[in-house]
């Protein structure tokens, strides 16, 4: 049996980070049985979430769990896909985690509101007296980030304007299609689905969830994964 080592349920979701519900996604598509602990933060080996443990082996972060699956249990996320395709579906998922994260994460950590009302939420176990620096480290840390990446020099209205973009190129590509590249879902539909539905959570009033909601296909695709993998998230 698997292990997913998550954050838990939030913002009405599976889990609260985006790359943990990819995870999630892609064992649920490789119809793969697995639990789910939400106590292994301080033991991740790279200091993030997700990782798992299947049966003693160690796997941390999302891509390389999907490579794990692919390898130990021969499940090709991108069959009957061409080079084409497979390639786009991987340009998707960088534009998605290593440039869109880090606005979702402005609007999370930085915006002021969007802090009160969802991030800081995280805290809730911390003892109260400790809690306020808890949270100002964290948000530090994560500023601190953002800078180094580049995301961070910019300001809320250039931020909201490149996420805008990335949800319209998203949005564009998957077209009237059920998946980004059919019937079917692939890889790439683990991570597309979760950046759509985190950003679309009613807890991040932010301009990434207008630009979201402002593609009736994104939300009817966020619905359609929902339905699909995580029924009881449906609203």
């Amino acid at each position: 049996m698997i292990t997913l080592y998550s954050f838990g349920p939030f913002f009405g979701l599976p889990d609260a980070s985006p790359f943990v519900l990819k995870a999630m996604t892609l064992l649920e598509i490789a119809g793969l049985r697995y639990v789910e602990d939400h106590s292994g933060y301080m033991r991740a080996p790279k200091g993030k979430l997700p990782y798992i443990d299947d049966e003693g082996a160690i796997i941390a972060d999302s891509t390389f769990i999907r490579f794990h699956i692919e390898r130990k249990y021969s499940f090709d996320f991108d069959e009957g896909l061409s080079s084409e395709q497979r390639s786009t579906g991987w340009a998707v998922e960088k534009m998605l985690e290593d440039h869109y994260y880090w606005a979702l994460a402005h609007m999370r950590w930085i915006d002021d509101a969007n802090f009160a009302r969802s991030a800081a939420l995280f805290f809730a176990t911390v003892p109260a007296p400790f809690r306020p620096l808890v949270r100002s480290l964290v948000r530090r840390k994560i500023g601190a980030s953002m800078k180094a990446h580049g995301m961070g020099r910019h300001s809320a209205d250039e931020i909201a304007e490149l996420a805008r973009r990335d949800m319209d190129a998203l949005a564009t590509l998957l077209g009237d299609k059920r998946f980004l590249f059919g019937d079917k879902p692939s890889g790439a539909d683990a991570t597309a689905f979760a950046f759509v539905a985190e950003s679309l959570s009613p807890d991040l009033d932010s301009p990434l969830r207008a630009a979201a909601l402002a593609n009736a296909n994104l939300v009817a695709y966020r619905d359609r994964m929902l339905s699909a993998y995580f029924p009881k998230f449906l609203a």
